[in-house]
């Protein structure tokens, strides 16, 4: 039962679907990263804000007034979500579609551009997929059950990974065949520069033809 719950665990943690980053951005200044996402899939994204320290010379936790307004944008440009947050907050949606979904982040700095010069160091960190281990875990009393609990986590988790190669084997395919088309379309205007440059050529040759005749030089 040990080995099976430690090759859960070890599982869980390599295939683990997420991404943590911070970035610096200007208190009245957006910031937006692209995310490609398979089709029906739970995004949870989990941020804290911190604010430049001219004393400190350093990032320290931001003013509890300063928030940030979290846009989603769809590849159709539908509009997933758009919320105004605290300084550290969570926040979720689920994906209608598969492609390149767009995070947008912008404090509500009522400052103006010339006069909000402060930095912000943004923790973001964006988990693809269910991720409700920690929290079923910690309520399970029984080993058996708390095994079930990792197990059926687990096979959540494949599932989400083969959804993403799925997606992923899909993209491949669409700029295979793009790159193909490309590759074709290069031939044919090759072949076609080509032909126009042989029949200029035969032209100016019967033109200097026709002119030596004229002038019988020939």
């Amino acid at each position: 039962m040990k080995s099976v719950l430690l090759a859960g665990l070890l599982l869980s943690c390599c295939w683990a679907l997420s991404s943590a980053l911070y970035f610096h951005t200007g208190e009245r200044e957006e910031k937006c990263l692209i995310e490609d996402i398979p089709t029906d899939t739970l995004i949870t994204g989990r941020y804290k804000v911190q604010q430049w320290d001219m004393h400190e010379h350093d990032f320290l936790p931001s003013a509890p007034g300063l928030g940030m307004m979290v846009t989603i944008t769809a590849p159709n440009e539908e509009v997933l979500l758009s919320k105004l947050y605290g300084p550290e907050a969570k926040f979720t949606f689920t994906s209608h579609s598969a492609g390149e979904h767009t995070i947008c982040m912008q404090s509500n700095s009522t400052r103006l551009m010339v006069f909000g010069g402060s930095r912000l160091r943004i923790h973001l960190d964006i988990q693809i997929g269910k991720h409700l281990l920690d929290e079923t875990a910690d309520l399970a009393k029984d080993k058996v059950n708390e095994v079930t609990l990792r197990l059926e986590h687990l096979s959540e988790q494949v599932h989400q990974i083969i959804k993403d190669q799925n997606h992923r084997r899909e993209r491949e395919e669409v700029y295979r065949l793009k790159s193909e088309e490309t590759n074709s379309n290069v031939l044919w205007w090759a072949v076609a520069q080509t032909l126009i440059l042989t029949s200029v050529g035969l032209w100016q040759v019967k033109c200097l033809k026709d002119f030596l005749i004229e002038k019988k030089l020939v």
